[in-house]
C-alpha cells in the first residue's frame, strides 16, 4: 500500500530525467515515485528509517528492510495494461513479505497484486475466493479484499482489491498480465483506467532484502502459442492443450483478444471449449505456434461446432458446443517447413 506524488511532480521528474542520463545507482529512504534509467518506479513505506531501495541499472533494483512496519516498492511503467513482463533475480524476506506485480486503476479504483512468491503469509486467502487461472507455466488462484478508508493513490479511501496468488512459489519468469485481467473480468472483477504498475517487493512487519531485474516482452515471440479468440456472452472459458496436456487456460471477453501462452509448443495442439451453456459460443480467429500462423478454418477436425448436433463434424471457426479444435502436430504443419 503507498502513495503516489502528484502528477505534476511526475512530469518535473520525467523532465528532469530526460535532462540528466546519468546511470549512477540511486538508494530511496523516503516515500517518491520518478524514473529512473528509462523505467518508472515508486518506493512507500510507513516507518522510515527501516527501509531502503536502491535504484539499479536499466530495471533492476535491490531493497532491504528490517524490522519495517508496511512498505512496498518496485519499478515499472507509469501506465500499466496489457503487458508481457518479464523478470529475474532474488527475494529473501523473514516474516510477511510478497514478491507482487503490482499496480492500480482508477474508475473504479483498485488496487492489484498478481503474487509470485511470499513469506511466511499467503496473501488473500482471507479474502473472496473466484477460482483459478492457469498462464505462464502455473496456476494462480483469484481473490477480492476490500479496503475501508484506507491509503490510496487517491487518498484515503474505500476500494476493493484484486489478487492472483500463484499456487508454487517462484523468482523469476514471466506475466501476462491480460490473461489476468480477462480471468478478474470474467468474474466481474472490472478493472478502470491504468494508473502505474511495477515489479514490486512488499514487507510487512518483518525483515528481508531482495534484488529484482523487469522488463518488457513481447506477444509475438517467435516460440510459444497464441491463441486469438472471442465469446458470445464473456463467460467462456477455454483450455490449450498440447501433447494432451492441458498447459493454459482463459475466460474469453466479448473482444477478440489473444491469449499468450510462452511455454514449450511441441507436440499435438488443440483449443478447447469446456462450459458451453445456453448462448455461450465461443469464435476461435487464428492459433500462431512457434511464429506460424494457421487460421481456424484451416484445422483438421472441430468437434464443438453444430451442425445439426454436436460435434457432426465442420470446419467453422465457431464452437458452439464443449469440444475441441484440433490442428494437428507442431511436426506436421507448424515446424517453419510447411509447403502451404
Amino acid at each position: 500500500m503507498r502513495i503516489k506524488n502528484t502528477n505534476l511532480v511526475r512530469m518535473i521528474i520525467a523532465a528532469a530525467a530526460l535532462t540528466f542520463s546519468s546511470v549512477q545507482a540511486e538508494t530511496l529512504t523516503s516515500n517518491e515515485t520518478g524514473y529512473n534509467n528509462g523505467y518508472f518506479y515508486s518506493f512507500w513505506t510507513d516507518a522510515p528509517g527501516t527501509v531502503s531501495m536502491t535504484l539499479g541499472a536499466g530495471g533492476n533494483y535491490s531493497s532491504s528492510w528490517t524490522n519495517t512496519g508496511n512498505w512496498v516498492g518496485g519499478k515499472g511503467w507509469s501506465t500499466g495494461g496489457r503487458k508481457i513482463v518479464n523478470y529475474s533475480g532474488t527475494f529473501m524476506p523473514s516474516g510477511n513479505g510478497y514478491l507482487t506485480l503490482y499496480g492500480w486503476t482508477t474508475n473504479p479504483l483498485v488496487e492489484y497484486y498478481i503474487v509470485d512468491n511470499w513469506g511466511t503469509y499467503r496473501p488473500g486467502e482471507s479474502g473472496t475466493y473466484y477460482g483459478t487461472v492457469t498462464t505462464d507455466g502455473g496456476t494462480y488462484d483469484i481473490y477480492r479484499t476490500q479496503r475501508v478508508n484506507q491509503p490510496s493513490i487517491q487518498g484515503n479511501a474505500t476500494f476493493y482489491q484484486y489478487w492472483s496468488v500463484r499456487q508454487q512459489k517462484r523468482t523469476g519468469g514471466t506475466i501476462t498480465t491480460g490473461n489476468h485481467f480477462d480471468a478478474w473480468a470474467s468474474h466481474g472483477l472490472n478493472l478502470g483506467t491504468h494508473d502505474y504498475m511495477v515489479m514490486a517487493t512488499e514487507g510487512y512487519q518483518s525483515s528481508g532484502s531482495s534484488n529484482i531485474t523487469v522488463s518488457e516482452g513481447t506477444s509475438s515471440s517467435s516460440s510459444g502459442i497464441t491463441v486469438r479468440a472471442r465469446g458470445t456472452t464473456g463467460s467462456e472459458h477455454i483450455k490449450l492443450n498440447v501433447g494432451g496436456t492441458t498447459v493454459a487456460d482463459w475466460y474469453l471477453t466479448t473482444n477478440n483478444q489473444n491469449y499468450v501462452y510462452l511455454g514449450n509448443a511441441s507436440g499435438d495442439i488443440n483449443v478447447e471449449f469446456d462450459n458451453d451453456a445456453s448462448g455461450r459460443d465461443v469464435v476461435l480467429d487464428y492459433i500462431q505456434v512457434n511464429g506460424e500462423t494457421r487460421q481456424a478454418e484451416n484445422m483438421e477436425y472441430n468437434t464443438a461446432a453444430y451442425d445439426g448436433g454436436c460435434g457432426n463434424g465442420s470446419y467453422s471457426e465457431m464452437m458452439q458446443c464443449n469440444g475441441v479444435i484440433g490442428f494437428g502436430s507442431t511436426s506436421d504443419c507448424f515446424s517453419g517447413s510447411c509447403s502451404q
